[in-house]
């Protein structure tokens, strides 16, 4: 929906939705039940079809092919880790064969392997466990980064934990030391970025979707009571006005760094459907759930910057090291971003992933952008994800 078609919201009551506030699209009266984890069914929308199209070069026959791979994917993912037990390594969904491919260590029994085999996934040997990886990861963790490391994330295909460095910072002497205490900690590779990553606020510029301050970022998802978004646009009791300059509502709570989210409270005549923004570029998306996509899965983003964008995700609990800190536990994309989209929504298929956080780059060289998993934010302020 075009921002021109907005109204103020005491003449007419708009809509806070994914990635901004509009009016019509969807009924003001559509609700759903709260917070399904579950893959929807329900046919791909021509809005995600298309941005599939253009940002990752799919036909249309593709992209729906690929969504419903996705789905059953991701429904069989948690299902694998169960039948592994201590020999789960990750896990990724494979594009190319369109099924979930699992990484198990030589512990795993051959019962378990026939399992996950049967359920429809591929299945790979490996050295290391998750659980190995993982806790490389937290032992990283608690190391001090200089500002020339990116962040660093487990790869289930490379088996390691990998460090990202900024190009320019290779050769510095803090990196360098950095890296060598990293590879004493289990098995680590190291990964070269364009640039570091950065959060993307933005300063306040007439007609996007909300301020606080004088920085504009993007509405997330809606929850009944308010919205989700980024910990880094403000903190708690700051005050958020929408697209017309009005009053939305408030900062209940914010984290960051260490996390990088946050939710808003709405009144005012303004109040939450289950809504990702189309900008008028694609229809509007409605929001059926929050079943995590696996790595390798396609996932869109919505934000008031550089609207729609597609790519695949790149990495789970991956910590990213901003210069106010590190923060932790964000997903890794492909999909670009650019500053104002901070907050901004992810999504796969109709299933709610997180909120941008950061990234390098942006949407007219290419980049990588990380998100903060929504279930994780609705799990700490004990919200309820609005669906339809």
């Amino acid at each position: 929906m075009h921002r021109g078609r907005l109204v103020h919201p005491l003449l007419a009551a708009c809509l806070i939705v994914g990635g901004l506030s509009a009016a019509g699209g969807f009924p003001a009266s559509a609700t759903g039940s709260a917070g399904r984890t579950t893959p929807s069914a329900a046919p791909a929308a021509d809005g995600i079809l298309t941005a599939m199209r253009r940002d990752l070069g799919l036909t249309r026959e593709q992209a729906e092919t690929r969504l419903r791979a996705e789905r059953t994917a991701s429904a069989l993912d948690p299902r694998a880790r169960r039948a592994a037990g201590g020999a789960y390594a990750g896990s990724w969904f494979d594009p190319a064969r369109g099924r979930l491919t699992v990484a198990l260590t030589p512990r795993a029994t051959p019962a378990a392997r026939r399992t996950i085999e049967a359920a429809g996934a591929d299945v790979r040997t490996v050295a290391h466990s998750a659980r190995l990886l993982d806790g490389v990861r937290a032992r990283i963790d608690r190391m001090s980064a200089p500002a020339g490391v990116s962040g660093w994330h487990v790869d289930p295909k490379a088996n390691k934990v990998v460090v990202d460095i900024a190009r320019s910072a290779r050769s510095d002497n803090d990196v360098q030391r950095f890296l060598s205490r990293a590879r004493a900690t289990g098995p680590v590779t190291v990964h070269t970025l364009p640039s570091a990553p950065r959060t993307l606020a933005a300063g306040t510029v007439g007609g996007d979707p909300y301020y606080t301050g004088n920085v504009r970022c993007s509405i997330g998802f809606s929850v009944y009571g308010g919205f989700v978004t980024a910990g880094h646009c403000s903190g708690p009791g700051a005050g958020v006005n929408g697209w017309d300059g009005s009053y939305i509502g408030t900062f209940q709570g914010s984290s960051f760094p260490d996390n990088d989210y946050a939710w808003v409270s709405v009144g005012s005549g303004w109040w939450t459907v289950p809504v990702v923004l189309g900008w008028g570029t694609v229809p509007d998306q409605l929001v059926r759930g929050s079943a995590v996509a696996p790595v390798g899965s396609s996932v869109c983003r919505s934000g008031s910057t550089s609207h729609w964008h597609c790519g695949t995700v790149l990495a789970l609990n991956e910590t990213v090291n901003y210069s106010q800190g590190a923060v932790h536990q964000l997903t890794k994309t492909s999909a670009c971003a650019e500053p104002g989209d901070s907050g901004g929504s992810f999504i796969t298929g109709d299933q709610a992933q997180g909120v941008t956080s950061g990234g390098w780059g942006n949407c007219g060289s290419g980049g990588e952008t990380w998100f903060q998993p929504v279930n994780e934010i609705l799990n700490r302020y004990g919200l309820t994800l609005h669906t339809y």
